[in-house]
């Protein structure tokens, strides 16, 4: 049997009108889909990690429903390197459902701290980027992209050693202060100890001491560390080996002459 060529015109043009409706449909649905993006949380793991948590919301009020709805964020410095990223993946968003869900993503502290000192002793952004994607009616893909800054605040900002005073201490040794001070712009609180060594011009070995620091965020922290140096030593110029040992990460030497 024959069909007319008249018939398949006919069911062609029906086929075309059923597609376009179709996606004008599907894409004219967009405006009853809802997301709302909560305020960003960061916080420490304790795994020495920082998290980056995001809240989303979304609701399907559109005729379909949505399809591969990936939300992948990375964050960059600001010599637009990549520090991390992550996805959040949901299958299906079916019609007239409210979703809500957390899109996580964790920065090796520790890692990023040892091996990026501008992040430890200035302030600086991060440029954060998103793009989420989906299919309408888990057939058309659509995708949008936006960029944004972050604040970082250094946890050792402007930290400053300040001139060594010496006094005897007893027939064998000299007492050596000098005065620590930095300013902790983290967005954590900042815990542990400060070891420090001092050389002298020949890179000897001549003094050592420790301090516990507990800085809160936000917070300006000053303090004297104390060094005992031998008697038949004057610390007259050199330099002194600084280390950072905190809870959240480990850091040094940060290397500062003195004379």
């Amino acid at each position: 049997m024959r069909i007319p060529i008249r018939m398949i015109g006919i069911v062609t043009t029906f086929f075309w009108i059923f597609l376009i409706a179709f996606f004008v449909s599907a894409v004219y649905s967009v405006k009853d889909l809802q997301f709302d993006f909560g305020e960003p949380q960061i916080s420490v793991t304790s795994d020495k990690e920082i998290l980056f948590s995001l809240p989303i919301t979304i609701v399907n009020k559109g005729y379909y429903n949505i399809g591969a709805f990936n939300l992948t964020t990375k964050v960059f410095d600001e010599n637009g390197f990549a520090i991390a990223h992550h996805s959040t993946f949901v299958p299906v968003i079916e019609r007239g459902v409210k979703k809500t869900l957390s899109h996580n993503m964790t920065i090796d502290a520790d890692g990023l701290l040892q091996s990026e000192q501008e992040y430890l002793f200035n302030d600086t952004e991060l440029t954060i980027n998103q793009m989420v994607g989906m299919k309408l009616a888990e057939a058309i893909p659509v995708q949008a992209s936006t960029n944004f800054s972050m604040p970082w605040g250094a946890p050792l900002y402007n930290f400053t050693v300040g001139e060594i005073k010496c006094e005897l201490y007893n027939a064998t040794h000299v007492k050596a202060t000098v005065v620590i001070s930095f300013e902790n712009h983290a967005f954590f609180d900042l815990t542990g100890r400060i070891q420090m060594y001092m050389y002298n011009g020949g890179n000897e070995l001549i003094g050592e001491g420790q301090k516990a620091i507990e800085a809160p965020q936000n917070s300006r922290y000053e303090s004297s560390m104390e060094l005992y140096v031998s008697i038949t030593e004057k610390p007259e110029n050199g330099y002194m080996e600084i280390y950072f040992l905190t809870s959240l990460f480990s850091y040094g030497p940060l290397v500062i002459p003195y004379g």
